[in-house]
C-alpha cells in the first residue's frame, strides 16, 4: 500500500478515530440537555375521608389545584448552554487531537517499516554470503585446510549478522502490528514506496524559518488549541456557577373550590428560597482555581510546544547536514571497495582478518546510513505533526 492508501483506510476505518466522534455527540446532546427546563407541576386535592359524615372520597365542594412553574434567575440557564456549548468546542479539539496524533504515528510507522525491510534485505545478502563462505570453510576445516580460529571468526561474524537479522525482523513484526491497528486490516502492509520516491522524501527541506513554523504551531497545533478553549471554557464554567448563587422563584396558580377564604377562590403563587447565604460558595471557589490552573496550562503547553518544534528542527537538521555529507560519489566507492574486498578475497588476495575488519565496518556504516535516513524522515514529520501544517515540500505524497 501506498501511504496515500494507507491514510484513506485509517481515516476511515480507525476504529479510535470512529470512537472519538461518539464523544461529539454526546457533547452536543449535552447542550440540548441544558436547554430543558423543568416540568411544571401539578398539585390535585380532594377529600379522602369525612370524618364528620363518615364518608369515604366524599369530594363534594371541597376539590383544590395548583400549577407551578419553576423560573430560573440570574442567567443561569443561558450560563449552562454555554458552558454545555464549549464542551462541544472540547469534545471536537479531542477528536482533531487524536486525528493528527494517530496521523503522525502512521506515517512514522510507514516510514520505519520501509526502512526496517531495506535493512533486512541488506543484511539478507550479507548473511547468505557468509553462511555460504562459512559452509566452505568447515568443509575445508575438515580436511585441515584452514584453521579452527578462521573458522570461529568467521562464526562469529555470522552470529552477529543473525542478530541483526533478529533485530530487523522483530521490529518489521512490531511496525506491522501498529500498522494494521492503525487502518483496521488482518494482513499485513506492505509498504509501496520507491528509491526514489524515498530520496525525494529525504532531500525536502522546510518552506519557511523556525519561527513562522513556531507561529503556525500556535494557530494550528490542537493540543495547543484544547490548551486555549479548555481557559475559555473553565471561565464559563466559573460564571455557571456564580450564577446558580441566585435563588430560583417558584411561580404558579391554586385553585380552591371552598378551601380558601372565598369560594372558588383563584390564586396566585410566588415561592423563593431566601439567600441567607451563598449556598454554591464550595464550587465557585473550586471553579476558579480550575481557570487558574487552565491559564497557567497554556503557558506550559507554549513552552512544550516551542521546545518540541526547536528540538526536532535541531535533529533533523544536524542529521540533513551529516547525511548529506556523503557525496553519491562516496556511496558508489563504498559498492566499489565492497565488490573489490569480496572479489579479492575469493581470489586469495586478501587475508580473513582483512575481509572480516572490512565486513564488520561495512555493516556497521550501512545500517548507520539507513537509520540516518529514517531519522531525517521522521523528525521532518514530527515538525509537521507539532506545526500542524505541511512545512515540507512533499515530493509524492502530502
Amino acid at each position: 500500500m501506498t501511504l496515500q492508501e494507507c491514510e484513506e483506510a485509517f481515516v476511515s476505518k480507525n476504529l479510535s478515530l470512529l470512537a472519538q466522534q461518539y464523544d461529539i455527540s454526546q457533547a452536543e446532546a449535552d447542550v440540548i440537555q441544558a436547554k430543558i427546563w423543568d416540568l411544571p407541576q401539578l398539585q390535585l386535592s380532594a377529600n379522602a375521608y369525612d370524618p364528620q359524615n363518615k364518608k369515604a372520597f366524599h369530594i363534594g365542594q371541597s376539590k383544590e389545584a395548583s400549577v407551578s412553574q419553576l423560573i430560573y434567575l440570574g442567567g443561569k440557564k443561558k450560563n449552562e448552554v454555554e458552558f454545555a456549548k464549549s464542551n462541544v468546542e472540547l469534545a471536537k479539539l479531542q477528536f482533531s487531537q487524536l486525528l493528527a496524533s494517530l496521523r503522525a504515528q502512521l506515517r512514522t510507522t510507514f516510514y520505519s517499516l520501509y526502512f526496517e525491510q531495506h535493512k533486512l534485505a541488506d543484511i539478507k545478502i550479507q548473511l547468505d554470503y557468509l553462511n555460504n563462505l562459512l559452509a566452505a570453510y568447515k568443509e575445508q576445516g575438515k580436511k585441515g585446510n584452514v584453521s579452527l580460529k578462521d573458522q570461529v571468526r568467521l562464526q562469529t561474524m555470522a552470529i552477529d549478522l543473525n542478530n541483526e537479522k533478529t533485530t530487523a525482523i522483530n521490529n518489521s513484526i512490531n511496525l506491522q502490528q501498529q500498522l494494521r491497528v492503525l487502518i483496521s486490516s488482518q494482513e499485513d502492509v506492505l509498504p509501496k514506496l520507491t528509491d526514489q520516491e524515498a530520496d525525494q522524501e529525504l532531500a525536502v527541506k522546510p518552506t519557511m524559518a523556525l519561527d513562522k513554523i513556531y507561529q503556525l504551531a500556535l494557530e494550528n497545533n490542537a493540543d495547543y488549541q484544547f490548551a486555549l478553549k479548555t481557559s475559555e471554557s473553565s471561565q464559563l464554567f466559573t460564571k455557571w456557577q456564580q450564577s446558580l448563587n441566585t435563588p430560583d422563584i417558584n411561580l404558579g396558580l391554586s385553585y380552591s373550590q371552598n378551601g380558601g377564604v372565598f369560594r372558588n377562590e383563584l390564586n396566585v403563587t410566588a415561592a423563593i428560597p431566601i439567600p441567607l447565604w451563598k449556598q454554591n460558595k464550595g464550587n465557585i471557589i473550586k471553579a476558579k482555581y480550575a481557570e487558574e490552573e487552565a491559564k497557567k496550562n497554556i503557558e506550559v503547553q507554549r513552552q512544550l510546544l516551542e521546545s518540541q518544534i526547536r528540538s526536532n528542527y535541531q535533529s533533523w537538521e544536524n542529521q540533513y547536514n551529516q547525511y548529506f555529507t556523503i557525496t553519491s560519489d562516496d556511496l558508489h566507492n563504498i559498492a566499489v571497495v565492497y565488490d573489490g574486498i569480496f572479489n579479492n578475497f575469493k581470489k586469495g588476495n586478501i587475508s580473513l582478518v582483512e575481509f572480516t575488519d572490512f565486513m564488520d565496518s561495512y555493516r556497521i556504516s550501512i545500517l548507520k546510513l539507513y537509520d540516518m535516513k529514517k531519522e531525517i524522515i521522521l523528525n521532518a514529520e514530527q515538525l509537521n505533526y507539532l506545526a500542524q501544517t505541511s512545512i515540507f515540500n512533499s515530493t509524492h505524497v502530502n
